[in-house]
């Protein structure tokens, strides 16, 4: 990693900077090593062959729905940006580009027509529990705020626990939309003076989920 990275030390892992905008190199406690980078398209193949890694659960929680496979053509979509409107990080193994498998994606698309924009974030079970997706939405959110947005917002499953309580950790309102049942659309305000751009028709959180 390199004696001149600057370091630094957050909840369960160690950030080094590589010099380059939007990448770092990160230590896990457990001494694992992984890169922290924006997407590129080569990464299509590689996120297909990590998508076979994951739990159903965690497919259903990232896309709000059952998926039995990522396709080459929806994994090319993923990866190729139209980078005026989205932005998206991805946590890689330390280890050679073919070998390294794609651990956790944070990802946030501009709305067409608000000043908002929608994220959504997997990490995978084998990196979780060091603080990656806390990590993950930090940065999104500062994407958003140099692109001056109003709102950052994602919708997350209600049995989703510990994604609702990582949102609510960093200052994100959780409330229930009637048009979507079994989903938490969970926002943070970017600019506290503006104007309210929300959509949805909140209604009463059920009880257990943090409000």
């Amino acid at each position: 990693m390199g004696s001149n990275a600057k370091r630094s030390i957050n909840g369960g892992f160690r950030r080094f900077r590589l010099g380059r905008p939007w990448c770092e190199a990160i230590e896990l406690a457990n001494g694992r090593k992984l890169i922290v980078r924006p997407i590129e398209p080569a990464d299509a193949i590689m996120l297909t062959k990590s998508f076979g890694y994951l739990t159903p659960e965690e497919i259903r929680f990232r896309f709000l729905h059952p998926l039995r496979e990522l396709t080459p053509d929806y994994a090319r979509s993923l990866t190729r940006l139209d980078h005026d409107r989205s932005f998206a990080l991805v946590v890689v193994e330390a280890v050679p580009p073919k070998q390294a498998l794609i651990g956790a994606v944070g990802r946030v698309t501009i709305d067409e027509q608000m000043p908002e924009a929608e994220f959504a974030i997997i990490v995978g079970r084998e990196i979780s529990g060091f603080g990656l997706g806390t990590y993950l939405l930090k940065k999104l959110v500062e994407w958003c705020r140099k692109k001056k947005l109003e709102l950052i917002y994602g919708h997350v499953m209600m049995e989703n626990k510990p994604m609702l309580n990582l949102a609510r950790k960093l200052g994100f309102k959780l409330r229930m939309e009637a048009s979507n049942p079994g989903l938490v659309r969970v926002e943070k305000r970017l600019n506290q003076d503006s104007r309210p751009t929300s959509r949805s028709n909140p209604i009463s959180l059920p009880d257990g989920l943090p409000g």
